[in-house]
């Protein structure tokens, strides 16, 4: 049995890379018939992105946007050019954020991060996720399918019910969250019921710490995580190999400054922004407020696409001070107009009852007019005053935090 989905796994990443943005220019083509991206990309000339420094300039869209755009402009907020009925279903997640997939085989592209799990043709696939309105349970289920697994669209919840299905059908494979899995397997040990046709899982939508993933392995179940979200499916997923999750064919992924959209150099943390290849449904540089960090080098596995490190925190820190809210964009401003500078952070603590910022700024050459400029373009940006702290080059944490809330309130 191979061991990757397809050969596209095991490309040379200069291939790949020079597919995927031979690819690009036509996407871009195509979202510009959309009324949303003909004004966010007006001037552009989609011929002329075919790289990931020309895609670079493009401006972000994010995710956090999407709710405001489509209220605007229901029921996509201008960003597909297709009518709804053109779609195979129509769905809806908190935010709102409507969400059409695809009338295609795979439209999430899940299938490729199920394989990598282990499921194969044949399976018998319990699938915890919901059905109802939200995308989850059809992103699984549509790979898992696609695949030539049958699955079960149990849903979540109702555990009594859960073991009747699994006792019923013997699925050897299980999708859904790792939580739910825990309460099955848990549960099933304090009743006496049978669970032990599950072998292998896939699980998405929650933390899955290493801990957890040796607890199911000393059960006999093998688990791997998924890192995917409602409006793109897969964007990535974990291999045999254990270490960082291995991004999705089809998709561009860059890691970016947030508050930005310049990328960070390799093993920097950042946040993330996917670009999809879908004619249908296109979207350009949408930053997820997710941060993560490129991983060096290939999988042990085969294959060769870029690796991540999985989800690191979130990228939107946006804090209130002295009643005023501090942006991660105001911060990167900073860093545009002072561009001999290396990472900033701006630490928020609170001396007595007063909120205090601290612009902290990586220099090899700290100097007191530099502190006064610093501490001048802060005031001019954030509209508050704060103190300026030097630190040496490349000592700041790599974190993603641009700003830190180290306020205790007891």
């Amino acid at each position: 049995m191979p061991d990757t989905f397809d050969a596209l796994e095991t490309r040379d990443p200069a291939e790949r890379e020079a597919s995927l943005f031979a690819r690009l220019p036509k996407i871009l083509k195509q979202a510009l018939h959309s009324l949303a991206y003909a004004e966010r990309l007006k001037g552009i000339d989609p011929a002329g992105i075919t790289s990931r420094e020309a895609l670079a300039t493009l401006p972000v869209l994010r995710k956090a946007e999407l709710p405001g755009l489509q209220k605007a402009a229901l029921p996509f907020g201008g960003l597909v050019a297709d009518a709804p009925g053109s779609f195979g279903r129509l769905f809806t997640s908190p935010g709102p954020i409507f969400e059409p997939e695809s009338a295609t085989s795979d439209p999430w592209r899940s299938a490729r991060g199920l394989f990598a799990a282990g499921f194969r043709r044949g399976d018998v696939v319990l699938n915890t996720f919901s059905y109802h309105l939200t995308p989850g349970g059809f992103i699984m289920d549509s790979g898992a399918r696609a695949l030539g697994c049958a699955v079960i669209p149990a849903g979540p919840g109702n555990t009594e019910q859960q073991f009747e299905l699994i006792e019923a059908y013997r699925p050897v494979a299980y999708c859904g969250t790792p939580d739910f899995l825990k309460i099955l397997l848990d549960g099933a040990a304090a009743s006496g019921r049978d669970v032990s046709s599950i072998r292998r899982a896939l699980v998405s939508g929650a933390a899955f710490p290493k801990s957890l993933q040796e607890e199911f392995s000393s059960r006999g179940l093998e688990a791997y995580q998924a890192y995917a979200t409602a409006d793109l499916g897969f964007i990535a997923h974990e291999t045999s190999a254990r270490n960082g999750l291995v991004v999705n064919e089809d998709i561009i992924v860059e890691i970016v400054r947030p508050g930005t959209g310049d990328p960070v150099p390799e093993g920097e943390v950042g946040e993330i922004v996917v670009t999809t290849l879908d004619p249908h449904h296109p979207f350009i540089r949408l930053a997820l407020g997710d941060l993560t960090a490129v991983m060096a080098g290939a999988s042990s596995c085969g294959r060769t696409n870029m690796r991540i490190k999985g989800w690191m925190g979130r990228a939107d820190q946006a804090t209130k001070v002295k009643g005023m809210f501090v942006r991660p964009e105001q911060v990167a401003e900073i860093g545009r107009r002072h561009p001999e500078l290396g990472r900033l952070r701006l630490i928020v603590t609170r001396e007595g009852e007063t909120d205090v910022m601290t612009l902290a700024a990586e220099t090899a050459t700290p100097s007191d007019d530099l502190a006064a400029a610093l501490g001048a373009t802060l005031l001019s940006i954030a509209k508050l005053r704060g103190i300026v702290t030097f630190a040496p080059p490349g000592s700041l944490p790599n974190d993603g935090k641009v700003i830190a809330d180290e306020r205790k309130y007891d």
